[in-house]
């Protein structure tokens, strides 16, 4: 019996060492939709690439991914551990229906920027280009958002898109919180100023804040910007005030989120939890 036992006690190790080794990460869901994200967790020294993308990892094994709005219906997430060892993970990118709305009989100013603009607005691109180049390896998007304006209605929401005169303009990337003019807008999250301006022609009062791992917002049309470039800012810090500048049509909060080059609706950041 003791032969048995002993026999039993080392083929259950041997099954422990030879078996299958525990996944390489976790991930808040398998699936998302358009617009969407996941926060995940990992091995510290695990690489990631999502559909061939380098993914960033902290030192303690913490990682973020976004979806586009036209995104899907499936994205790959490859993992490889400080040991070699490979994993795959397919990614369900569910598909969203997003408002398009046609406006015709517009003046052509209303559509199209004027020729004599087209200077500046290039001159702003170009350092917007700049400030979103600006991404640090923080990790103040761990901690959550918050709403930006505490009292606020929604009125313009992710996704939608509007037809001028017959000319389809790009999707609206932001969730638009009409409030009055002055409202206190603070930071969803912490993170670091890189973009401060007062005076962008489509933006107006125009506000970029870093938050890691290239999560960033983007606070537009405010009335008062409050911050500098360089300043480093706390979940709830005051970064300016609500406005009408640029090209709105009355005051609001144009609030936009960005993990590099993809755009991510900010309502559902709101309501989701990072990995503890």
């Amino acid at each position: 019996m003791r032969a048995l036992l002993a026999g039993f006690v080392l083929f259950c190790a041997l099954s422990v060492s030879l078996g299958a080794t525990a996944p390489i990460l976790s991930l808040s869901s398998d699936e998302t939709v358009q617009g969407g994200f996941l926060y995940g967790k990992t091995q510290p020294g695990t690489t990631l690439t999502l559909d061939g993308r380098p993914v960033l990892v902290s030192a303690d094994g913490r990682f973020f991914l976004a979806f586009h709005y036209n995104a899907g219906p499936a994205a790959m997430l490859n993992a490889t551990r400080p040991n070699g060892e490979t994993e795959e993970y397919k990614i369900k990118v569910k598909a969203r229906e997003f408002n398009v709305e046609r406006i015709d009989g517009l003046p052509p100013a209303k559509v199209t920027a004027p020729p004599e603009r087209q200077k500046r607005i290039a001159a702003e691109s170009a350092k917007k280009r700049a400030a979103r180049t600006q991404q640090g390896i923080q990790l103040d998007w761990t901690d959550g958002f918050i709403e930006p304006v505490k009292t606020y209605r929604v009125s313009g929401v992710y996704g939608s898109q509007r037809i001028l005169n017959g000319v389809p303009k790009r999707p609206h990337y932001g969730i638009d919180m009409a409030a009055p003019a002055g409202t206190a807008v603070v930071a969803p999250a912490g993170g670091v100023v890189t973009l401060a301006e007062s005076d962008f022609w489509y933006e107006g009062g125009l506000i970029f804040l870093d938050h890691g791992h290239g999560l960033q917002s983007a606070f537009l049309h405010l009335s008062a910007v409050d911050v500098e470039v360089g300043a480093v800012v706390k979940k709830g810090d005051r970064l300016g005030a609500v406005g009408s500048t640029g090209r709105s049509t009355g005051p609001h909060l144009d609030w936009r989120v960005n993990w590099g080059k993809v755009w991510i609706d900010p309502q559902l950041l709101l309501a989701a939890q990072p990995l503890p």
